[in-house]
């Protein structure tokens, strides 16, 4: 039976939240979905109900195995900081409520599992996230960041993989 993994990455944001599903069948990436929320011009509670919303539609709709998240690394200010995290919360309780498990990634780690730089461009991921989808990267810069921690996460799975197979042939002397 091939190995069938599908995951979720999200990009939170208070104005903009890009999603990505990567399914990944015998070691080999597809692109499944990929777009943004962007509750423009609402208040902060009906923008974080709208990505509330949505990620329970996706989830709902897709059932993937786990959902990664890029973790609040930067904000101009408080407020702003605030605002992230909120936007964070409503996916995190998102998946709560639906029994999903959640990872956290850094956006340098992120960058430097697909391009091999933590200090990556945009532009350089976006790149990479369309070589391993085998597509034109033609999506939003939120939804591509969304499907690189989503990559990411597959990444980060095989090597765990990898490692406790390693470790199955180690014995101690």
């Amino acid at each position: 039976m091939p190995h069938d993994r599908l995951v979720l990455g999200i990009d939170p944001g208070s104005r903009c939240m890009g999603y990505g599903l990567v399914r990944e069948r015998s070691g080999v990436l597809t692109l499944v979905e990929a777009g943004t929320v962007r509750p423009d011009g609402e208040s902060m509670s009906a923008r974080l109900g709208l990505m509330y919303s949505r990620v329970v539609q996706l989830l709902q709709t897709h059932s993937p195995q786990a959902v990664a998240v890029e973790n609040v690394f930067f904000a101009r200010n408080s407020d702003s900081a605030l605002k992230l995290g909120q936007a964070r919360g409503a996916v995190l309780a998102a998946c709560g409520v639906h029994g999903v498990e959640v990872f956290g990634y850094e956006p340098t780690l992120v960058k430097k599992s697909l391009v091999g730089a933590g200090r990556a461009e945009k532009s350089q991921v976006s790149f990479m996230v369309g070589q391993l989808l085998g597509v034109r990267p033609d999506w939003a810069e939120d939804a591509g960041d969304a499907l690189a921690v989503a990559i990411c996460h597959h990444n980060h799975c095989r090597f765990l993989a990898a490692a406790a197979a390693g470790q199955a042939g180690v014995s101690r002397l």
